[in-house]
Parts: C-alpha cells; structure tokens; sequence
C-alpha cells in the first residue's frame, strides 16, 4: 500500500513538474487588434501608400504578413466576437449591426472564450483596450424613447456598481478598458468591473473628424489620449508579467484609427496625408512600444505577437482627401467598411514569433480572424471539444512553416446589414446585388434608383481582384455549389469537423431564408 502511495505521489510531482516546463516553454501572446484600419493602410501591404508605417514593416519582416487574411464581419463587434470565441457572429442574436456601449454582453456563459482555454493551460490573462461586446451595466432606468442597443441611447447607470457579465466573466484575469466605440457614450474607464471614476460630466465632439456622440464622461477619461493611456497600460502589464512562473495572453484591441480622428500632437501633419493618416502613423508607434517593451524585458523571442485590423478603413477616414496624395486605404480591393466586398473585410495581419515563427515571409494562404482561437488551444494543449471554436482552424502550422498547405476550405463573409459571401479557392459568392453596407450600390440605391441587378454576385478573385466582373450568369453551378455549402455550414451550426451545433436567434432570421430553403 505504502509502495502504491509512493508512485501515486512520485507521478503527480513529476506531472505537477512537467506542467510548469510546459508552461515555462509555451510562448506569450499578445494580440493587437486595430479598429478601421485599412489594407492598404499598411506600407508594406502596399507599397504605393503614402503613409509611413516603420513599426508594422519591421515586424513583418522579422515574421509573417498574411496577404489573403479576412475578418469575420465587415463591422466592429461581430469580428470581436469571433477573436475571442472561434465562432461566427451570425450564429448568435447578432445577425447585423453592432452593440452600443449600453448593450448587454453577447457572449453566454456557456460560450467557451480563447482567454479560458489559456487561463486553464496556466496563462495569466488579460483585456485592455476596446471591449464593444456588451456587458450588464446596472441599469436604473431605461432610456424611454431608444433601445439600449441604440447607439444614441442614454440609460440611466449606477456607475458606484460592479458591471456584470464582461471580460471577468469571459476568463480574462485582469481587465481595463471601455465598453464601446471611442464615439459611443459612455466614455468611462472601467477596471476590474469597477469604473475608475463615476461620470459627472458630458463632453460633445471637436470637429468633424474629431467627433463623437454626445454622453457621460468621466473626469480620467480624455479622448485625445486614450490611445496613449491604454498603451502606457499594456507595457505595464508587461513588465510586470514578463518574469513570471507562466506565461501571459494580453488581448489589446486599439480605439484607433476609428473615430474620432485624434492623432496627439506629436503625429499632427507627420504622414503628409490628412489626420488619418496621422492617425495610423499613432498607431504603427504603439507597435513600436509595445515590441520595444517586449525587447526590454528580454521576452521578444517567445512572445507570439499579432496585428490586425477589425475590419476594412472607415469612409470617415475621407478617401476622396486621401486620393489627393495617391493614397487608397482599400488598395485595390472593392469597398469600404461594412461591405460584402474585399475592401470591408480584407485586413493586413502580421504574426511575429522569432522563437518558432517564420521570418521575412509572406503567405497567401486564406485566414480568417476566427482562426486565432484554435491557433492558441494548438499552442496550449488544449484539446477543443465539439462546442468550442466550431469556425476556427489553426493557423500555426502556417506560422512555423510546418505546412504550407490552406487551413480551410470555406471561409464565411458578413456585411454591417447581414449580407452573406462565401469563398472558396479563387471564387467568391457574394448573397446579395449590393454592397451589403456603405458603397454603391447600397441597398437603399437600388431601390432608388430602380436598378436591375442579380440577385447574387459571383467573382473570380485571381483573375478580377475588384471584383468588377459578375460572373453568375456564366457560372451558375458553381454560384449553386456555393450556396448549397454556405447552407450547410449554416445549419451544421459549425464550419469544422464535428457534431452539430445550436445556432441563435435562427426563427426569423430573414438574411438567410433565400439561402436555405
């Protein structure tokens, strides 16, 4: 018995030992997630942009650049959500749109994070950023004539409570941040669910590109310098997690370049564009701190660092002001923000990991924003069950170069009105006439203008890149091939290998009638 309980406990000493040499081993992450940033934003995405972007260029060349990578949404908060739960958003409540900074959280409970398949394989975790996925203010009083997902909705918080249901919840151990946009009130600091101050005051916007909705602003929170304060914070948390037992996921997705547009005033009329492009010249130098802190600390090597954009460049960013100076926020893509097209959803990423990932590289293999979720459980150990990360692939094997084979065979695109493509290979099926978002043809300019437009769109990436030429009518059984895949995906609840899953929200979901019956 005695001898028994001597290998019983010489097994769990050395598992409890292997444990931690994994965990020492397991390298750092760190996402940087951009809002509005455009494709061609980034100079060495495209080399005829006019803005300079030092920090961006270098990291790519000591890693890997993506030139086929694809949000999950053309918007905001869809793409959030699929970051950090390996899910598309459509398969929740959310079918268009984004929250407002008063919405209710859109991750369940029972909906597995990236930060919870971490934190169990011994990471410290931690958000700091923009959060804009709901979470449960204590509401006193409910605005009488807006909805709370309004975006204009002003409820009545008690801003002395904890918040509930936000980033605590969802397996992030520390946290701070604000719930919206940079322009959608309110405009507190919230740390460890406790605002930091409680808002007595309500500023309104600058100017036209510095704008932002009126509401409630607390005292510590200064629009032109949230930027910099998120920033100072993320290189804290750094020092202060580099030399610990385990290692440490930093999820940190920027208020910028979106509006308001308020480059400091050491970036003011540096980029020779306009003060977007200053702008996104602030953001390449919050790259450069956040690599220089990593370098400092001496855990640059086994730090696994990414940078994206949550979605395509803002029209607000004036690309008819920019197009002065020869500079497309878009490249050669199709469309803005919030459409169907390339130019709402295609989005430079960047992976630099000197320790095991490849340097000076660049891969056209397709990715999605979904990916990282499956990519960190492969990293980890994690085994994901059958719930978990149901439209996530793992992008490691193209990181190390272990393969250099596509990942995945469908990849799944959304407009801001709900809008459906499909892609596979060089081939793209777009479910709509329209941009599905902000460009003509807008929805709205059909009707106006009573325009006779098939009712899906179907392109061949490799040959048409701006998606000009309609190819639908000429291939029909491929647009049907297509569609009959994004059906199942739909209904399998799951774009991967595995039992079917739940979708939310699916009685009366009018965006996919046509697609499924």
């Amino acid at each position: 018995m005695k001898q028994l309980l001597f290998i019983f406990l010489s097994f769990s000493i050395m598992t409890a030992q292997s444990q931690k040499t994994n965990q020492s081993q397991n390298p750092n992450i760190i996402y940087i997630l951009a809002d509005d940033l455009g494709y061609g934003d980034v100079k060495c995405f495209n080399p005829n942009g006019k803005i300079p972007t030092p920090n961006m260029d270098n990291m790519a060349e000591n890693g890997i650049k993506f030139t086929d990578a694809h949000t999950s949404s053309a918007v905001c908060t869809p793409t959030r959500y699929g970051i950090l739960t390996g899910r598309y958003n459509w398969r929740t409540p959310l079918k268009s749109g984004v929250l407002s900074g008063y919405s209710k959280s859109l991750i369940t409970q029972e909906c597995t994070t990236v930060a919870e398949i971490l934190k169990s394989q011994g990471y410290s975790t931690a958000y700091i950023g923009k959060w804009h996925l709901g979470w449960d203010w204590e509401i006193q009083k409910e605005d009488t004539k807006l909805e709370r997902d309004n975006l204009n909705a002003k409820p009545t918080v008690d801003f002395t409570l904890p918040i509930k249901n936000g980033p605590s919840t969802h397996g992030f151990d520390y946290s701070f941040g604000f719930c919206g946009s940079l322009d959608m009130a309110p405009y507190v600091y919230v740390e460890n669910d406790k605002s930091t101050m409680v808002p007595t005051k309500t500023t309104v916007s600058v100017d036209e590109k510095g704008i932002w909705r009126p509401g409630l602003t607390s005292d510590d929170f200064s629009h032109a310098n949230v930027l910099q304060d998120l920033t100072d914070k993320a290189v804290d948390y750094i020092g202060k997690k580099a030399h610990g037992r385990s290692p440490f996921f930093l999820y940190f997705p920027l208020p910028a370049p979106h509006t308001p547009i308020l480059p400091t005033t050491e970036f003011l009329g540096k980029s020779n564009t306009n003060m977007y492009g200053d702008f996104v010249m602030q953001v390449d130098d919050v790259v450069r701190q956040i690599r220089e802190a990593l370098r400092k600390q001496g855990i640059s090597e086994n730090t696994l660092l990414v940078f994206t954009s949550d979605n395509g460049c803002s029209p607000k960013a004036d690309f008819e002001e920019l197009a002065k100076v020869e500079h497309n926020p878009s490249y050669t893509f199709r469309g803005t923000k919030a459409d169907i097209f390339e130019g709402g959803h295609r989005v430079p990423f960047i992976v630099e990991w000197p320790k095991m990932g490849l340097k000076n590289t660049s891969s056209d293999k397709i990715i999605c924003t979904t990916d990282f979720f499956a990519t960190c459980a492969d990293l980890a150990g994690h085994s994901m069950d059958d719930a978990e990360g149901v439209d996530s692939y793992s992008m490691l094997p193209l990181i190390t170069g272990k393969s250099d084979f596509e990942i995945r065979e469908y990849t799944i695109h959304h407009s801001i009105n709900g809008s459906f493509a499909i892609r596979k290979g060089d081939w793209k099926l777009i479910l709509c006439p329209d941009s599905g978002g902000w460009s003509y043809p807008k929805p709205e300019d059909i009707k106006k203008e009573k325009l006779k437009l098939p009712t899906m769109q179907l392109y061949n990436l490799k040959a048409d890149i701006g998606e000009t030429n309609n190819l639908v009518a000429v291939f029909p059984e491929k647009a049907a091939d297509l569609k009959a895949a994004l059906k199942k995906i739909i209904l399998d609840g799951r774009s991967t290998p595995g039992k079917i899953q739940e979708n939310e929200g699916m009685e009366g979901w009018k965006q996919i009638e046509s697609i499924v019956k």
